[in-house]
């Protein structure tokens, strides 16, 4: 099944005003007609009106996860066409509201409309497409979860981000390995693919709650900046872009507010502004700090899957303590843990 929410891939010229449009499957056909080729039916869903992925919200992805459950013992697996500013805020959300999850869900877009000469999105659509439906000697979907593919690179959904506005290559997924790449032949990199040993029954949840802040430190950060973040009203958990390893300032009143605002049933989240990495608060002092100030690590989570993760749990009316244990805990393999500690 193709779910089009909207964007870049989806945009058309009008040849009359040059303008960009919208597409209907009929067009799309028309522009890939590659799409014949494929041994398979496939059906398409479109949102009506599209959607910039710039206006995607919980409203949104709970649709989704809506189509999806709906038709999930219909189809073999799904591709959903969307736009790429918030594609890594989708994947990582569906990553968890899909639970039980055993076959694929793509998500997959295009720098460039799919009917300009240049275009990245019709090699980023037919790729899915066919990750979407490869099975295994014995039947069983290759990659069962929720990825994001681009530009040859299959990646957890939960793990990547958009880290480009101008190349073709514009995901990274930088603390997981990439689950395959797409080139003569698609490599499978089946170590690193979650697959459960046994069946499982989807379970779609669609709670989220939306009272999360993001607080992203700078050097000279003033008190009265932080102060008016944790005084938010309503404000649940905030998720705190920290330096390096997850150190931040040890001024008194940066800790005191922190700590203050912990106290107060806020869940702060640590993670770091670094690309790639992990928060490690026991390896410095300054990282220390936080710790004793209530402040829990992150991982090596995305900004985009921290985010998420306390949406989905807070939506369940986990009680904070309760959301803190479980963002220590991988839900979905968002985050690396080392059992061994």
């Amino acid at each position: 099944m193709l779910i089009y929410t909207g964007g870049t891939i989806g945009m058309i010229e009008n040849p009359e005003t040059g303008a960009l449009e919208n597409f209907n499957f009929e067009q799309l056909q028309k522009h890939v007609p590659e799409l014949q080729k494929f041994t398979f039916p496939i059906d398409s869903y479109q949102f009506d009106p599209p959607m910039d992925s710039s206006d995607m919200e919980p409203e949104a992805w709970r649709k989704l996860v809506h189509v999806i459950s709906e038709h999930y013992h219909q189809y073999t697996g799904f591709v959903i066409l969307h736009g790429t500013d918030t594609m890594a805020f989708t994947a990582s959300a569906l990553s968890f509201m899909l639970e039980g999850l055993d076959k694929p869900v793509i998500l997959t877009g295009s720098q460039l409309p799919i009917g300009v000469l240049r275009t990245d999105g019709k090699e980023n659509l037919m790729t899915s497409i066919e990750i979407a439906s490869a099975r295994d000697r014995s039947g069983n979907p290759m990659v069962p979860e929720v990825c994001i593919f681009f530009e040859n690179r299959l990646m957890r959904g939960n793990r990547t981000t958009k880290m480009s506005a101008e190349n073709f290559n514009a995901f990274r997924s930088f603390n997981y390995p990439v689950l395959a790449e797409a080139g003569i032949h698609i490599k499978y990199n089946n170590v690193q693919i979650h697959i459960e040993g046994e069946k499982r029954e989807l379970h779609p949840h669609y709670l989220l709650d939306t009272n999360i802040a993001i607080l992203k430190l700078f050097p000279g950060i003033q008190e009265n900046v932080v102060a008016a973040t944790l005084a938010i009203e309503g404000l649940k958990a905030v998720v705190l872009e920290t330096y390096g390893s997850g150190n931040a300032s040890r001024k008194e009143w940066f800790l005191r507010r922190l700590r203050d605002a912990s106290e107060r049933g806020v869940v702060i989240v640590n993670v770091t502004q670094c690309s790639a990495g992990t928060v490690e608060m026991e390896r410095y002092e300054t990282g220390y700090h936080l710790l004793k100030a209530g402040i829990v690590s992150g991982h090596d989570s995305t900004t985009e899957s921290a985010v998420t993760k306390l949406m989905f749990l807070l939506g369940h009316g986990y009680s904070p303590d309760e959301v803190r244990r479980r963002m220590n805990e991988s839900m979905a393999g968002e985050i690396s843990i080392d059992l061994s500690k």
